[in-house]
């Protein structure tokens, strides 16, 4: 299902990344994925705010950095909410905090910037006119979103008072999911259901809407964080372009369930995954 054209409330909907040099990442980012590029921000608005597009669809998109915010490239996560004023406020109770009250994006949409009670941020983006990705689960669109955590425990209360998720055990890793988001995904491609069966996909795999790892006891100095993960048809491939392109390879391309992956700082310091999805691992644990 790689053409999107909407999310229901608690779905990751949107990935965008800050950088100190936007010109410098359209380079990287558009010779790594072949994403082309349109300036979304009108003449004379000031800042910089380019949608990367495959097929002329919106994938993700890269801006600078606001004045005054810390010079660091980074990629967020946004998440599908009715109502971003109703989500900060259920955020706030539930422990996270609100670092940017909700305001409007033009006539885009509305956001609020919210860290869970262990720091890490996330974006919530209630839709008007854009309503996020509109290609996803293909090469050089978002694959998936990874939360890693120093209290799962912690997280599941948090992130199930904001968006109703929960926690599904698996021995690939522990999934988010969102009840009955299988049945919205059937509703758009009839018989999705019993394909991700055959395929051996875990009883409760289809109301996945995202990932989360605990961060080891030993690695306690690593902040609490979102990550974005980018499919990819050859991680080996995408790892040595990235490298080519003056990008660091931090993780090397390696195998894991389901897939075979690599974690990459672009030039500027913005870290993300590519994946690609290898079926014969299927087996492997995590």
């Amino acid at each position: 299902m790689p053409e999107r054209d909407g999310y229901i409330p608690g779905v990751p909907c949107w990935v965008d990344t800050q950088q100190p040099d936007p010109a410098a990442a359209l380079s990287f980012y558009g010779g790594l994925f072949g994403w082309d590029f349109v300036n979304a921000m009108p003449e004379g608005a000031g800042g910089e705010y380019h949608m990367a597009q495959i097929r002329g669809r919106d994938v993700a998109a890269v801006g600078g950095i606001p004045d005054g915010a810390p010079r660091t490239a980074t990629w967020n996560t946004y998440i599908a909410v009715a109502d971003a004023d109703e989500a900060a406020a259920k955020a706030r109770a539930a422990g996270g905090t609100v670092y940017m009250e909700p305001f409007d994006v033009m006539d885009a949409g509305r956001m609020a910037v919210i860290a869970d009670p262990d720091a890490a941020v996330f974006c919530v983006w209630q839709a008007k006119e854009n309503f996020g990705a509109k290609v996803v689960n293909e090469h050089g669109a978002v694959n998936f979103n990874r939360l890693a955590t120093h209290d799962v425990e912690q997280a599941e209360r948090f992130y199930g008072a904001v968006f109703g998720w929960r926690i599904l055990p698996l021995d690939s890793g522990s999934m988010w999911v969102l009840p009955g988001y299988g049945d919205h995904l059937e509703s758009k491609s009839p018989g999705l259901r019993e394909q991700m069966g055959q395929m051996g996909a875990p009883d409760g795999f289809i109301d996945v809407v995202a990932s989360v790892t605990p961060i080891a006891a030993d690695d306690a100095g690593t902040p609490a964080h979102w990550s974005v993960v980018f499919g990819v048809d050859d991680a080996d491939a995408t790892a040595a372009k990235a490298a080519e392109l003056g990008g660091k390879i931090v993780e090397a391309p390696h195998d894991a369930p389901w897939t075979r992956v690599t974690v990459i700082d672009d030039p500027q310091g913005a870290t993300f995954v590519a994946n690609q999805f290898v079926a014969e691992n299927r087996d492997l644990k995590a």
